[in-house]
């Protein structure tokens, strides 16, 4: 798995043009309603998570972070995995961060089920 490290904000929600191949960084949005204690970002065919690039920091509800790669590649599908600082967790799967600079993800705790917009 490709290191992801920093962290801050902005918003918006609609699909964005198409980017060059090795452009995956983006801006996360945690519109679930819970704070968040841990966010991993992995390649969609990669067997594990590897680390959480939020480190030691609680992403806040209504907050957002950006999220860049440190090494430039041409994997563009990644998947998404939040642990919120209650324990429970959630999954968004093949986001092509390659066209994606925005991500806003929203949780239903009652159903479970995780949802997410993107531009």
């Amino acid at each position: 798995m490709k290191p992801i490290a920093t962290i801050l904000g902005a918003c918006a929600l609609f699909l964005a043009a198409p980017a060059i191949a090795g452009d995956q960084d983006f801006t996360l949005f945690n519109k679930t309603g819970y704070d968040i204690a841990e966010v991993y970002v992995s390649p969609a065919d990669a067997k594990a998570w590897g680390d959480d690039v939020m480190e030691d920091e609680v992403l806040e509800d209504t907050a957002s972070v950006p999220i860049t790669f440190n090494a430039k590649n041409s994997v563009c599908n990644y998947d998404l995995k939040v642990i919120f600082t209650d324990g429970d967790e959630a999954q968004w799967t093949n986001f092509d961060l390659c066209t994606i600079s925005k991500i806003q993800i929203f949780w239903n705790a009652k159903t479970q089920k995780a949802t997410a917009k993107w531009e």
